[in-house]
């Protein structure tokens, strides 16, 4: 079965001149797009002759993938711009092969709506169908998704693509630690080892050893799932956790307090853990949501009529949106 094309759609309020060249000189289209680490012009004989460029993109590991594609042509008509494009990539490590694709700049009372729709073919037949449906297209989507979310703060707020992707790995940094740590707290201290210490701080309070053990195991449940929601929440509604955890430490760090006052003078304490955890509440909270990169603020279907010239050209292999 065919899977469906790659569509993003953003709507940014700027002017056609500053989009096109943000999108259509590489110098600045490889500094938002997270799809590309290079992008290179290469020398035509005339204007006629189709522009064509070489990309490249690291992967990580010191590995990197790099290909080619051309310009097949700017059209304008009625103050819309359309540019359809094709790619390929003839290294071994590439899923891609080769591909088509356009993007869309159509003007709107409140800016531009800005759109692409591309689709490639792949090789390293099923294995590579597969790996594309499970894992790669949905991750380029997001990327794709991503970069325009980012290219709009560019050129609506001025803030420069690699604040943003300072802003946005800052956010998964605190989220991916605050997120481990009241996993672990849950699974290890309070399911797995208990007589370590979980056991005391609660017996401290005057439970009994029975009910302790059973209460150190329904909180560390609570804190699996607490923890969970570090990583599964979308980021817009995480704000509220960022103020329960601060509370909830506060809590916590009262409640040894006042069951084992000892526990605060040991290595790695409740103090100095809950004002770690604390600290990075507080950095999240600082950081404005609306400056922070998200590819949930682009559609990523396109509407149900579409007109003729919005339709990949079958004839070429790739286009980089």
């Amino acid at each position: 079965m065919k899977l469906p094309s790659i569509y993003v759609e953003a709507r940014i309020d700027c002017s056609m001149e500053q989009l096109w060249a943000h999108t259509q000189q590489p110098e600045l289209h490889q500094q938002w797009d997270l799809r590309f680490t290079e992008i290179a012009y290469l020398p035509r004989a005339s204007e006629a002759v189709p522009q064509q460029f070489l990309y490249a993109t690291r992967i990580g590991f010191g590995l990197g993938v790099a290909g080619g594609g051309e310009s097949l042509g700017t059209r304008e008509k009625n103050g819309e711009r359309t540019s359809v494009l094709r790619f390929w990539s003839d290294e071994w490590a590439s899923l891609i092969r080769e591909g088509a694709g356009f993007w869309k700049y159509v003007p709107t009372a409140d800016g531009l709506r800005f759109f692409t729709k591309y689709d490639y073919q792949t090789r390293f037949g099923a294995v590579g169908r597969g790996f594309d449906r499970l894992a790669f297209r949905p991750l380029i989507g997001w990327a794709t998704a991503w970069s325009f979310d980012c290219l709009r703060l560019w050129l609506e707020q001025g803030q420069a693509p690699r604040l943003s992707r300072a802003l946005a790995a800052t956010v998964v940094l605190v989220r991916a630690t605050l997120g481990f740590v009241w996993l672990y707290q849950g699974i290890v201290p309070k399911l797995l080892y208990p007589d370590t210490g979980e056991l005391s701080i609660l017996q401290g309070a005057g439970f009994s050893a029975g009910a302790a053990r059973g209460l150190a195991a329904g909180v560390g449940v609570g804190e699996i799932l607490f923890g969970l929601l570090f990583w599964l929440l979308p980021a817009r509604w995480l704000r509220p956790v960022y103020w329960l955890n601060m509370v909830g430490l506060l809590g916590l760090g009262a409640g040894a307090l006042f069951s084992q006052p000892a526990v605060f003078v040991a290595p790695f304490n409740p103090l100095t853990l809950n004002l770690a955890l604390m600290a990075l509440s507080a950095v999240a909270l600082l950081i404005p949501p609306d400056l922070v990169p998200s590819a949930a603020r682009c559609l990523r279907q396109p509407p149900a009529a579409r007109p003729t010239a919005d339709k990949i050209p079958h004839a070429a292999p790739v286009a980089v949106a």
